[in-house]
Protein backbone atom coordinates (compact mmCIF):
# COMPACT_ATOMS: atom_id res chain seq x y z
CA UNK A 1 0.00 0.00 0.00
CA UNK A 2 1.12 3.65 -0.51
CA UNK A 3 -0.02 6.74 0.63
CA UNK A 4 -0.81 9.92 -1.43
CA UNK A 5 0.18 12.93 0.31
CA UNK A 6 -0.45 16.95 -0.89
CA UNK A 7 1.50 19.88 0.59
CA UNK A 8 0.07 22.36 2.81
CA UNK A 9 0.60 26.03 2.80
CA UNK A 10 3.10 26.00 5.04
CA UNK A 11 4.92 23.22 2.77
CA UNK A 12 4.43 20.49 5.38
CA UNK A 13 3.64 17.19 3.26
CA UNK A 14 -0.12 15.72 4.50
CA UNK A 15 -1.34 12.32 4.04
CA UNK A 16 -4.78 12.65 2.39
CA UNK A 17 -5.37 8.96 0.73
CA UNK A 18 -4.01 5.70 1.08
CA UNK A 19 -3.24 3.83 -2.62
CA UNK A 20 -4.14 0.05 -2.90
CA UNK A 21 -2.50 -2.02 -5.79
CA UNK A 22 -4.34 -4.94 -7.47
CA UNK A 23 -2.72 -7.40 -5.51
CA UNK A 24 -4.37 -5.50 -2.27
CA UNK A 25 -7.49 -4.70 -3.43
CA UNK A 26 -8.50 -7.81 -5.36
CA UNK A 27 -10.26 -6.69 -8.33
CA UNK A 28 -10.34 -8.93 -11.01
CA UNK A 29 -9.88 -6.57 -14.18
CA UNK A 30 -11.89 -8.80 -16.32
CA UNK A 31 -14.99 -7.92 -14.58
CA UNK A 32 -14.67 -4.20 -15.40
CA UNK A 33 -16.29 -3.05 -18.50
CA UNK A 34 -14.33 -2.21 -21.57
CA UNK A 35 -16.18 0.64 -22.46
CA UNK A 36 -15.76 2.12 -19.54
CA UNK A 37 -12.24 1.88 -19.62
CA UNK A 38 -12.32 3.26 -22.59
CA UNK A 39 -14.12 6.58 -21.56
CA UNK A 40 -11.24 7.08 -18.94
CA UNK A 41 -8.41 6.60 -21.48
CA UNK A 42 -9.69 9.56 -23.30
CA UNK A 43 -10.12 11.54 -20.71
CA UNK A 44 -7.19 11.11 -19.14
CA UNK A 45 -5.41 11.50 -22.71
CA UNK A 46 -7.14 14.84 -22.56
CA UNK A 47 -5.41 15.81 -19.13
CA UNK A 48 -8.37 14.99 -16.55
CA UNK A 49 -8.27 12.92 -13.73
CA UNK A 50 -10.98 10.30 -13.91
CA UNK A 51 -11.84 7.44 -11.94
CA UNK A 52 -14.76 4.99 -11.52
CA UNK A 53 -16.40 5.33 -8.43
CA UNK A 54 -19.28 4.34 -6.15
CA UNK A 55 -21.50 0.85 -6.18
CA UNK A 56 -19.13 -0.33 -9.26
CA UNK A 57 -16.08 -0.39 -7.22
CA UNK A 58 -18.11 -1.75 -4.43
CA UNK A 59 -19.04 -4.68 -6.14
CA UNK A 60 -16.19 -5.27 -7.38
CA UNK A 61 -13.95 -6.15 -4.45
CA UNK A 62 -16.84 -8.02 -3.01
CA UNK A 63 -16.41 -10.27 -5.83
CA UNK A 64 -19.60 -9.43 -7.51
CA UNK A 65 -20.27 -8.36 -11.18
CA UNK A 66 -21.34 -4.21 -11.03
CA UNK A 67 -24.99 -3.21 -12.87
CA UNK A 68 -23.51 0.12 -13.65
CA UNK A 69 -20.20 1.75 -13.98
CA UNK A 70 -20.35 5.56 -12.90
CA UNK A 71 -17.63 7.49 -14.00
CA UNK A 72 -16.11 10.52 -12.00
CA UNK A 73 -13.71 13.52 -13.72
CA UNK A 74 -11.58 16.66 -13.48
CA UNK A 75 -13.48 17.22 -16.99
CA UNK A 76 -16.56 19.87 -16.98
CA UNK A 77 -19.44 18.96 -18.79
CA UNK A 78 -19.03 20.74 -21.61
CA UNK A 79 -15.37 19.49 -22.07
CA UNK A 80 -16.88 15.76 -21.79
CA UNK A 81 -19.72 16.26 -24.35
CA UNK A 82 -16.95 17.95 -26.98
CA UNK A 83 -14.66 14.88 -26.66
CA UNK A 84 -17.61 12.67 -26.86
CA UNK A 85 -19.57 12.50 -30.24
CA UNK A 86 -21.93 10.11 -28.70
CA UNK A 87 -23.10 12.44 -25.26
CA UNK A 88 -25.66 14.03 -24.02
CA UNK A 89 -25.85 16.25 -20.85
CA UNK A 90 -28.36 16.09 -18.31
CA UNK A 91 -29.52 17.85 -15.47
CA UNK A 92 -30.78 20.95 -14.71
CA UNK A 93 -28.67 22.59 -11.12
CA UNK A 94 -26.11 19.77 -11.45
CA UNK A 95 -25.12 18.96 -15.13
CA UNK A 96 -24.17 15.29 -15.90
CA UNK A 97 -23.21 13.64 -19.03
CA UNK A 98 -24.41 10.66 -20.38
CA UNK A 99 -22.02 8.84 -22.61
CA UNK A 100 -23.73 6.00 -24.64
CA UNK A 101 -22.16 2.85 -26.27
CA UNK A 102 -24.74 1.16 -28.39
CA UNK A 103 -27.31 0.65 -25.64
CA UNK A 104 -25.07 1.04 -22.58
CA UNK A 105 -25.24 4.36 -20.63
CA UNK A 106 -22.38 5.47 -18.78
CA UNK A 107 -23.26 8.15 -16.15
CA UNK A 108 -20.32 10.81 -15.96
CA UNK A 109 -20.03 13.58 -13.61
CA UNK A 110 -17.62 16.45 -12.38
CA UNK A 111 -16.01 16.62 -8.80
CA UNK A 112 -18.04 18.64 -6.75
CA UNK A 113 -17.15 20.85 -4.09
CA UNK A 114 -18.58 21.49 -0.39
CA UNK A 115 -19.14 24.97 -0.89
CA UNK A 116 -22.61 24.31 -0.44
CA UNK A 117 -23.06 21.50 2.15
CA UNK A 118 -23.18 17.50 0.95
CA UNK A 119 -25.70 17.96 -1.15
CA UNK A 120 -23.42 20.77 -3.34
CA UNK A 121 -23.95 21.25 -7.13
CA UNK A 122 -20.24 23.18 -7.98
CA UNK A 123 -17.53 22.13 -9.25
CA UNK A 124 -14.70 21.32 -6.77
CA UNK A 125 -11.34 18.99 -6.45
CA UNK A 126 -11.87 14.60 -5.69
CA UNK A 127 -10.58 15.79 -2.37
CA UNK A 128 -13.56 17.60 -1.64
CA UNK A 129 -16.10 15.17 -3.54
CA UNK A 130 -15.07 11.95 -1.87
CA UNK A 131 -16.18 14.17 1.61
CA UNK A 132 -19.68 14.78 0.21
CA UNK A 133 -20.65 10.60 -0.59
CA UNK A 134 -22.89 9.23 1.74
CA UNK A 135 -20.63 5.93 3.09
CA UNK A 136 -17.29 4.98 2.86
CA UNK A 137 -17.71 1.70 1.08
CA UNK A 138 -19.23 3.91 -1.86
CA UNK A 139 -16.58 6.65 -1.85
CA UNK A 140 -13.46 4.56 -2.98
CA UNK A 141 -12.03 5.61 -6.53
CA UNK A 142 -11.16 3.18 -8.70
CA UNK A 143 -8.30 3.63 -11.44
CA UNK A 144 -8.33 1.01 -14.42
CA UNK A 145 -5.36 2.23 -15.96
CA UNK A 146 -2.69 1.53 -12.96
CA UNK A 147 -5.62 -0.86 -11.46
CA UNK A 148 -5.07 0.96 -8.53
CA UNK A 149 -7.90 2.01 -5.73
CA UNK A 150 -7.38 5.58 -4.07
CA UNK A 151 -9.27 5.74 -0.43
CA UNK A 152 -9.44 8.91 1.55
CA UNK A 153 -11.66 8.00 3.77
CA UNK A 154 -11.11 4.33 5.57
CA UNK A 155 -13.17 2.45 2.77
CA UNK A 156 -11.00 -0.56 2.47
CA UNK A 157 -10.93 -1.14 5.98
CA UNK A 158 -14.79 -1.06 6.39
CA UNK A 159 -15.33 -3.41 3.79
CA UNK A 160 -12.97 -5.73 5.17
CA UNK A 161 -14.57 -5.10 8.68
CA UNK A 162 -18.24 -5.46 6.83
CA UNK A 163 -19.79 -2.31 8.11
CA UNK A 164 -21.61 0.77 6.96
CA UNK A 165 -19.85 3.46 8.00
CA UNK A 166 -20.87 6.82 6.91
CA UNK A 167 -18.59 9.57 5.88
CA UNK A 168 -20.83 13.08 6.39
CA UNK A 169 -21.29 13.54 10.24
CA UNK A 170 -25.27 11.78 11.28
CA UNK A 171 -25.94 15.42 12.41
CA UNK A 172 -26.22 16.54 8.99
CA UNK A 173 -26.49 12.97 6.71
CA UNK A 174 -29.85 12.40 6.70
CA UNK A 175 -31.25 16.01 7.29
CA UNK A 176 -29.50 17.01 3.83
CA UNK A 177 -30.83 13.98 2.07
CA UNK A 178 -33.45 11.83 3.93
CA UNK A 179 -33.13 9.01 0.98
CA UNK A 180 -29.52 8.02 2.45
CA UNK A 181 -31.11 5.83 5.07
CA UNK A 182 -33.15 4.03 2.62
CA UNK A 183 -29.84 3.24 1.07
CA UNK A 184 -28.18 2.60 4.54
CA UNK A 185 -30.51 -0.01 5.41
CA UNK A 186 -30.82 -1.52 1.98
CA UNK A 187 -26.58 -1.55 1.56
CA UNK A 188 -26.49 -3.47 5.07
CA UNK A 189 -28.85 -6.00 3.96
CA UNK A 190 -27.54 -6.24 0.51
CA UNK A 191 -23.64 -6.87 1.77
CA UNK A 192 -24.54 -8.62 5.31
CA UNK A 193 -22.96 -5.45 6.59
CA UNK A 194 -23.55 -4.51 10.00
CA UNK A 195 -24.99 -0.93 11.08
CA UNK A 196 -23.11 0.82 13.80
CA UNK A 197 -25.60 1.52 16.81
CA UNK A 198 -25.75 5.44 16.24
CA UNK A 199 -26.30 5.16 12.78
CA UNK A 200 -28.84 2.47 13.67
CA UNK A 201 -30.28 5.04 16.40
CA UNK A 202 -30.18 8.02 13.90
CA UNK A 203 -32.34 6.25 11.04
CA UNK A 204 -34.87 5.50 13.55
CA UNK A 205 -35.17 8.71 15.04
CA UNK A 206 -35.39 10.51 11.72
CA UNK A 207 -37.31 8.39 9.32
CA UNK A 208 -40.27 10.77 9.19
CA UNK A 209 -37.90 12.75 6.96
CA UNK A 210 -38.88 10.80 4.42
CA UNK A 211 -42.40 12.05 4.22
CA UNK A 212 -41.69 14.89 1.98
CA UNK A 213 -39.53 13.46 -0.46
CA UNK A 214 -41.06 13.63 -4.01
CA UNK A 215 -42.66 10.41 -5.57
CA UNK A 216 -40.53 10.21 -7.86
CA UNK A 217 -37.26 9.87 -6.22
CA UNK A 218 -39.11 7.07 -3.87
CA UNK A 219 -39.92 5.46 -7.18
CA UNK A 220 -36.11 5.37 -8.43
CA UNK A 221 -35.07 3.77 -5.11
CA UNK A 222 -38.26 0.98 -4.90
CA UNK A 223 -37.35 0.11 -8.47
CA UNK A 224 -34.02 -0.51 -7.87
CA UNK A 225 -34.29 -2.78 -4.16
CA UNK A 226 -36.89 -4.53 -6.07
CA UNK A 227 -34.69 -4.83 -9.15
CA UNK A 228 -31.77 -6.46 -6.34
CA UNK A 229 -30.77 -9.59 -6.18
CA UNK A 230 -31.30 -9.36 -2.28
CA UNK A 231 -34.57 -7.52 -2.97
CA UNK A 232 -36.61 -9.75 -0.21
CA UNK A 233 -33.85 -9.14 2.62
CA UNK A 234 -34.35 -5.24 1.77
CA UNK A 235 -37.49 -4.92 2.33
CA UNK A 236 -37.67 -6.77 5.15
CA UNK A 237 -34.54 -4.84 6.75
CA UNK A 238 -36.56 -1.61 5.02
CA UNK A 239 -39.70 -2.52 7.28
CA UNK A 240 -37.82 -3.26 10.36
CA UNK A 241 -36.61 0.03 10.64
CA UNK A 242 -39.83 1.63 9.89
CA UNK A 243 -38.94 3.13 6.32
CA UNK A 244 -40.88 0.81 3.92
CA UNK A 245 -44.01 2.47 5.26
CA UNK A 246 -42.77 6.00 3.19
CA UNK A 247 -41.74 3.97 0.13
CA UNK A 248 -45.09 1.19 -0.07
CA UNK A 249 -47.63 2.68 3.26
CA UNK A 250 -50.27 0.27 1.83
CA UNK A 251 -48.13 -2.97 1.74
CA UNK A 252 -45.95 -1.94 4.99
CA UNK A 253 -49.75 -2.08 6.57
CA UNK A 254 -50.55 -5.19 5.26
CA UNK A 255 -47.32 -7.14 6.20
CA UNK A 256 -48.65 -6.62 9.94
CA UNK A 257 -50.64 -9.90 9.05
CA UNK A 258 -48.25 -12.67 9.24
CA UNK A 259 -49.84 -14.32 6.33
CA UNK A 260 -49.70 -11.93 4.24
CA UNK A 261 -46.11 -10.62 5.14
CA UNK A 262 -44.79 -14.36 4.59
CA UNK A 263 -46.28 -14.57 0.91
CA UNK A 264 -45.16 -11.00 0.00
CA UNK A 265 -41.53 -11.47 1.05
CA UNK A 266 -41.52 -14.64 -0.63
CA UNK A 267 -42.93 -12.78 -4.00
CA UNK A 268 -39.13 -11.19 -3.72
CA UNK A 269 -37.15 -14.15 -2.84
CA UNK A 270 -38.45 -16.21 -6.07
CA UNK A 271 -37.17 -13.28 -8.34
CA UNK A 272 -33.92 -14.52 -6.93
CA UNK A 273 -34.00 -17.53 -8.95
CA UNK A 274 -34.92 -16.14 -12.19
CA UNK A 275 -31.71 -14.15 -13.67
CA UNK A 276 -32.57 -10.69 -15.15
CA UNK A 277 -31.81 -10.98 -19.13
CA UNK A 278 -34.47 -14.16 -18.72
CA UNK A 279 -37.32 -12.23 -16.42
CA UNK A 280 -40.49 -11.75 -18.45
CA UNK A 281 -41.08 -7.80 -18.92
CA UNK A 282 -43.20 -6.27 -15.83
CA UNK A 283 -41.77 -9.68 -13.21
CA UNK A 284 -40.02 -7.11 -10.80
CA UNK A 285 -43.01 -4.64 -10.56
CA UNK A 286 -45.60 -7.65 -10.35
CA UNK A 287 -44.02 -8.77 -6.83
CA UNK A 288 -45.21 -5.75 -5.32
CA UNK A 289 -48.88 -6.03 -6.48
CA UNK A 290 -49.24 -9.61 -6.45
CA UNK A 291 -50.30 -10.90 -3.22
CA UNK A 292 -52.97 -7.54 -2.94
CA UNK A 293 -54.48 -8.28 -6.40
CA UNK A 294 -54.47 -12.04 -5.33
CA UNK A 295 -56.80 -11.07 -2.33
CA UNK A 296 -58.71 -7.89 -4.20
CA UNK A 297 -59.97 -9.72 -7.37
CA UNK A 298 -62.71 -11.59 -8.15
CA UNK A 299 -61.44 -13.70 -10.57
CA UNK A 300 -64.46 -15.30 -12.05
CA UNK A 301 -65.44 -11.47 -13.10
CA UNK A 302 -65.80 -10.67 -16.93
CA UNK A 303 -62.06 -10.28 -17.95
CA UNK A 304 -61.79 -7.01 -19.21
CA UNK A 305 -63.62 -5.48 -16.04
CA UNK A 306 -61.42 -7.33 -14.47
CA UNK A 307 -58.39 -6.01 -15.84
CA UNK A 308 -59.29 -2.55 -15.43
CA UNK A 309 -59.96 -2.86 -11.81
CA UNK A 310 -56.82 -4.60 -11.48
CA UNK A 311 -54.79 -1.89 -13.23
CA UNK A 312 -56.88 1.02 -11.10
CA UNK A 313 -56.45 -1.18 -7.56
CA UNK A 314 -52.80 -1.49 -8.05
CA UNK A 315 -51.96 1.95 -9.19
CA UNK A 316 -53.48 2.63 -6.00
CA UNK A 317 -51.77 0.56 -4.27
CA UNK A 318 -48.62 0.73 -5.46
CA UNK A 319 -48.72 4.68 -4.35
CA UNK A 320 -46.52 6.97 -4.15
CA UNK A 321 -44.41 5.04 -6.20
CA UNK A 322 -45.37 6.00 -9.91
CA UNK A 323 -44.33 3.71 -12.17
CA UNK A 324 -44.49 3.87 -16.08
CA UNK A 325 -48.19 2.69 -17.33
CA UNK A 326 -46.45 0.70 -19.43
CA UNK A 327 -44.35 -1.47 -16.70
CA UNK A 328 -47.85 -1.63 -14.94
CA UNK A 329 -49.58 -3.21 -17.34
CA UNK A 330 -46.99 -5.92 -17.97
CA UNK A 331 -46.81 -6.77 -14.57
CA UNK A 332 -50.86 -6.93 -14.15
CA UNK A 333 -50.95 -8.66 -17.82
CA UNK A 334 -48.46 -11.43 -16.08
CA UNK A 335 -50.41 -11.72 -12.99
CA UNK A 336 -53.31 -12.44 -15.20
CA UNK A 337 -51.25 -15.35 -17.37
CA UNK A 338 -50.31 -16.72 -14.13
CA UNK A 339 -54.50 -17.69 -13.83
CA UNK A 340 -54.62 -18.50 -16.98
CA UNK A 341 -55.59 -15.44 -18.42
CA UNK A 342 -54.02 -14.20 -21.59
CA UNK A 343 -54.61 -11.12 -22.12
CA UNK A 344 -55.29 -9.95 -25.84
CA UNK A 345 -55.05 -5.67 -26.83
CA UNK A 346 -59.16 -5.74 -27.50
CA UNK A 347 -59.61 -6.70 -24.08
CA UNK A 348 -57.91 -3.76 -22.70
CA UNK A 349 -58.80 -0.99 -24.32
CA UNK A 350 -61.80 -0.70 -26.32
CA UNK A 351 -62.32 1.07 -29.38
CA UNK A 352 -63.36 4.51 -29.54
CA UNK A 353 -63.50 4.24 -25.15
CA UNK A 354 -60.35 4.78 -23.95
CA UNK A 355 -59.64 3.86 -19.99
CA UNK A 356 -58.04 6.25 -17.89
CA UNK A 357 -56.57 4.90 -15.04
CA UNK A 358 -57.78 6.66 -12.45
CA UNK A 359 -60.14 5.44 -9.70
CA UNK A 360 -63.83 7.00 -10.46
CA UNK A 361 -66.30 8.34 -8.71
CA UNK A 362 -68.48 6.40 -6.59
CA UNK A 363 -72.42 6.49 -8.45
CA UNK A 364 -75.70 6.49 -6.44
CA UNK A 365 -76.51 2.50 -6.01
CA UNK A 366 -72.73 1.85 -5.58
CA UNK A 367 -71.49 -0.20 -2.55
CA UNK A 368 -69.33 2.27 -0.25
CA UNK A 369 -66.42 1.98 -0.77
CA UNK A 370 -66.09 0.17 -3.68
CA UNK A 371 -65.29 1.80 -7.32
CA UNK A 372 -68.42 1.28 -9.45
CA UNK A 373 -66.33 0.69 -12.49
CA UNK A 374 -63.66 2.96 -14.62
CA UNK A 375 -64.68 6.02 -16.36
CA UNK A 376 -65.42 5.87 -20.37
CA UNK A 377 -64.58 8.82 -22.08
CA UNK A 378 -66.20 9.30 -24.73
CA UNK A 379 -64.15 9.77 -28.04
CA UNK A 380 -63.24 13.25 -29.34
CA UNK A 381 -65.29 14.80 -32.69
CA UNK A 382 -62.83 14.85 -35.53
CA UNK A 383 -62.57 18.28 -36.72
CA UNK A 384 -62.14 18.75 -40.80
CA UNK A 385 -59.87 20.27 -42.16
CA UNK A 386 -59.41 23.88 -42.00
CA UNK A 387 -59.85 26.19 -44.63
CA UNK A 388 -56.44 27.98 -45.90
CA UNK A 389 -56.50 31.42 -45.42
CA UNK A 390 -55.21 34.23 -47.45
CA UNK A 391 -52.52 36.64 -47.26
CA UNK A 392 -54.09 39.52 -45.16
CA UNK A 393 -53.37 42.93 -46.57
CA UNK A 394 -51.68 45.84 -44.73
CA UNK A 395 -54.43 47.33 -43.42
CA UNK A 396 -56.21 44.01 -42.45
CA UNK A 397 -57.31 43.89 -38.94
CA UNK A 398 -57.94 40.16 -37.77
CA UNK A 399 -61.16 39.00 -36.39
CA UNK A 400 -62.43 36.01 -34.34
CA UNK A 401 -61.92 34.07 -37.44
CA UNK A 402 -58.16 35.22 -38.08
CA UNK A 403 -57.18 34.19 -34.75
Amino acid sequence: MRIRYSTQQNGKPVKKANIYTREEHGINFADVDRDAVNIIERLRANGYETYIVGGAVRDLILKKKPKDFDIVSAASPARIKKIFRNARIIGRRFRLVHVYFGPKIFEVSTFRSLKDGTTSNTFGTIEEDVLRRDFSLNALFYDPLKQEVADYVGGMKDIREKRIQPVIPLSVIFTDDPVRMIRAVKYAAATGFKLPLRLRWAVRRQSALLAPVSPSRLTEEILKIIRASAAAEIVESLELYGLYAYLQPNASRLMRQASFRGRYLKGFADLREKPESDAAPGLKLAALIRDYLEDYLDWDAGVHENYKNAFIAARKFVLPMNPPRTELDRAVRLIFLEHGITLKKTHLFERGAPFRDTEPEEKPGAPPGRPSGPEVVPPKKKRGRRPRRRNPGPDHRPDRTDV
